[in-house]
């Protein structure tokens, strides 16, 4: 469908040879006239009777108890956009479509009298109208609704967005979602999955005894995990504030406090690179459970994990940018020094020695920089040597301390800690561990981090005295999990970029 099937009476030829703003011109010029004959182009309400989808699926039950010689019909008012438009003679046939699906529209001059059909020609591909008629289908098959009374609800004044289906420069889909969801339809399913998703997970948690609860966006100290922040200014205050890295430690001050089984979805900020896996802005879910401890977390985020990703896709196998993933359970487990044996050919387990560490990593291709630590570059081997290899759901535990300053060490070797991360076709979907209650152990952890922050690494963590203070209080053994909503909706949606599944990524600023 091009512009052309819009302007009729109006030289869309040369509207389509002048462009963008040519054919806006000549939108106003119909706006005009539509005000002019003193009607409101943009209404107030539009009292329909049905959705799209409704009436359709009305009319089809309807039809398996008719009978043969009566087709059957009924009266309804729909509304929705315009999406294409065929002129035959005194006859129109406009296909509508509302967020429930689409539906032909025939406008004829004998229904809607001789003025009205003339007053179709100032309608184009984009306006919102509603129709009154009755709805049936034609003797070709096709489901319509007969117009009788028809109404603008909105002009569209700029160009239909159906020239941006199957739009090659993905960025221009991105900043102009709005054009995105209205030229592609698959593409609000996308985020109806997503959505769909985020009350699974929400359901299953609540069904687990989890309470839902909310904590704050700004922190004066950010805290509860290794990133660097946004900074902002509170003019009342007259202090520096940070938007919220993760909820982590407001969490454990609830469990300080007496809850014991709590979970939150929300946005968190980091002030990091951007590419398909990571957003500034981004969503995650974390759970914080009382007398848990990381193994028993792992079972339930393997049971949670299986059950929301079966009750999305319909199957335990799905294939993901053409990798077929399996997610029955058991899961694969590995420790992460296994995992590197297996996967990189090299045994970082063994010595504690950066640079021989350094060695070792380098020899098999990982770039290895200065300022790198002993913990820093067993996570750059795995990143680069072993998580590609996850494509199956794979758990990895057991990571160096120096990786995890809020986890507990592991019983009977205090070199590491009990911290698993689930990965699923190659992409890092969590983060959980045995949650660090000691108040004399995490005091020294945070100073560690401090040290790190003093010598050029701005992603360590802060020394946070009022979250020490409720440790000294006295916090329950707990367990705590971090799962990344969008790159679960990657996943379960077939998105291969994490801006798909975004409604509004952060893009570099630019019209």
């Amino acid at each position: 469908m091009t512009e052309q099937d819009l302007h009729t009476g109006d030289n869309p030829e040369s509207a389509e040879k002048g462009g963008e703003q040519e054919l806006r011109r000549h939108r106003l010029a119909k706006l005009d006239r539509i005000r002019q004959r003193g009607d409101e182009p943009y209404k107030y309400v539009f009292d329909r009777t049905h959705s799209i989808g409704d009436a359709r699926n009305l009319l089809e039950s309807m039809e398996k108890e008719a009978d043969e010689n009566e087709p059957p019909a009924f009266p309804a008012r729909l509304a929705g956009r315009i999406v294409a438009r065929r002129v035959q003679g005194k006859s129109t046939f406009m296909d509508i479509r509302d967020e429930s699906g689409r539906i032909q529209v025939f406008l004829g001059e004998k229904q809607v009298g001789e003025v009205a059909y003339e007053e179709t020609k100032d309608l184009d591909i984009g306006d919102f109208i509603g129709v009154s008629g009755s709805v049936k289908k034609t003797r070709r098959g096709e489901i319509t609704l007969f117009a009788e009374v028809y109404e603008i609800l909105a002009k569209s004044l700029r160009p239909s967005a159906e020239k941006y289906h199957g739009l090659a420069d993905v960025e221009i889909r991105y900043r102009h979602r709005f054009l995105d969801l209205v030229a592609n339809p698959e593409v609000m399913t996308v985020f109806r999955k997503r959505i769909e998703m985020i009350e699974v997970m929400r359901s299953w948690l609540r069904s687990h005894g989890f309470l839902e609860v909310e904590t704050p966006m700004l922190h004066p100290i950010p805290g509860g995990a290794t990133a660097r922040p946004f900074i902002t200014h509170h003019n009342t205050y007259d202090s520096q504030f940070y938007l919220r890295v993760a909820p982590e430690l407001y969490l454990k001050k609830l469990l300080v406090g007496g809850f014991e089984k709590v979970f939150e979805i929300n946005r968190c900020f980091r002030n990091e690179g951007v590419d398909g896996r990571h957003n500034p802005e981004f969503t995650t879910m974390e759970m914080y459970e009382a007398y848990q401890d990381y193994m028993g977390l792992m079972d339930e985020t393997e049971d949670m994990l299986t059950h929301m990703m079966e009750a999305i896709v319909g199957s335990r196998s799905f294939v993901y940018q053409g990798q077929e993933i399996e997610i029955g359970r058991p899961w694969k487990r590995l420790t992460l020094f296994d995992a590197i044996r297996q996967y990189a050919g090299i045994d970082l387990e063994s010595t504690k020695d950066r640079d021989t560490a350094a060695r070792l990593a380098k020899s098999i291709g990982v770039e290895i920089t200065p300022d790198m630590g002993y913990g820093k570059i067993v996570d750059e081997v795995m990143s680069e040597k072993v998580q590609p290899n996850l494509v199956q759901p794979t758990f990895l535990y057991d990571y160096p301390w120096e990786l995890s300053p809020l986890a507990k060490r592991k019983r009977g070797n205090h070199e590491l800690t009990e911290r698993f991360q689930p990965f699923i076709a190659c992409l890092e979907v969590g983060n959980a561990f045995s949650e660090l209650n000691d108040p004399i152990d995490q005091r020294q952890r945070f100073e560690a981090q401090v040290a790190l922050r003093e010598a050029g690494d701005d992603e360590a963590q802060y020394l946070d005295e009022d979250f020490l203070t409720a440790l000294e209080v006295g916090m329950p053994p707990a367990a705590g999990l971090g799962i990344g909503i969008d790159r679960m909706a990657m996943i379960v949606t077939n998105s291969p970029s994490i801006r798909d599944v975004i409604l509004f990524p952060q893009l570099r600023p630019g019209v």
